[in-house]
């Protein structure tokens, strides 16, 4: 079975696991063959990678320096199934494209940098193999952009108690269907160590649309 039957058949079988990260992709997805960049933020990054293999399971992650055990399978990655490459080397878009051609769901630090030549031989190769490229920072030609805009940890006030959760805003853009800006409010990680939605109470999103409604005249 080609590796692009196998992984979209596999993501079919998870597509009933919702994700918070849902709203900011086009159709609620990460579309096979696409990549995406998660700015800096690494939780991003591994949120959008549990999103991306739910169905599909395995993933490789290159030139990730940052990225622990402990924090992979907090945000609900298999730690059976992956496999890093610490230091991919000089031959680093080679090394990319073997695994694009037969592993579903692929990391790439911040610090990879590829020739335009490459990028395209690489979007070509994934257009056929269904494969997924998550990007720690920008990636040429990403079809969907997404970054952290603000963040801040709650539960400690006044220099006591206990973090509760990493609330950040997430922004997204990119092209085609994910040009339209698109702005939410995530727990990332939340109490339970996985991205959640900020539940805000009525009387401020009720604020939030009146001002929304306002316009400058004269």
């Amino acid at each position: 079975m080609q590796v692009r039957q196998r992984v979209v058949e596999e993501r079919e079988a998870g597509a009933g696991t919702a994700s918070p990260l849902s709203g900011l992709l086009p159709g609620g997805e990460i579309r096979p063959g696409t990549a995406v960049s998660a700015g800096a933020d690494l939780p991003l990054l591994l949120a959008l990678a549990a999103l991306a293999t739910a169905g599909t399971a395995a993933w490789a992650a290159v030139d990730v320096p940052e990225l622990g055990a402990l924090a992979a399978a907090q945000a609900g990655l298999d730690l059976a199934t992956g496999l890093v490459v610490s230091d991919p080397g000089p031959r680093v878009a080679q090394v990319l494209g073997a695994l694009l051609e037969s592993v579903p769901v692929v990391l790439v630090g911040s610090a990879v940098r590829i020739p335009d030549r490459a990028v395209r031989r690489l979007r070509a190769l994934m257009r056929r193999s269904g494969s997924v490229l998550l990007a720690q920072g920008g990636w040429p030609g990403a079809e969907v952009q997404l970054s952290v805009t603000s963040a801040g940890w709650e539960g400690v006030s006044r220099g006591h108690g206990l973090l509760r959760g990493r609330r950040v805003t997430v922004t997204a853009g990119g092209r085609g269907a994910a040009a339209r800006p698109r702005q939410t409010e995530l727990w990332l990680p939340g109490p339970d160590g996985l991205v959640g939605v900020v539940e805000r109470p009525a009387e401020e999103a009720l604020v939030d649309e009146r001002r929304a409604g306002l316009r400058v005249v004269g």
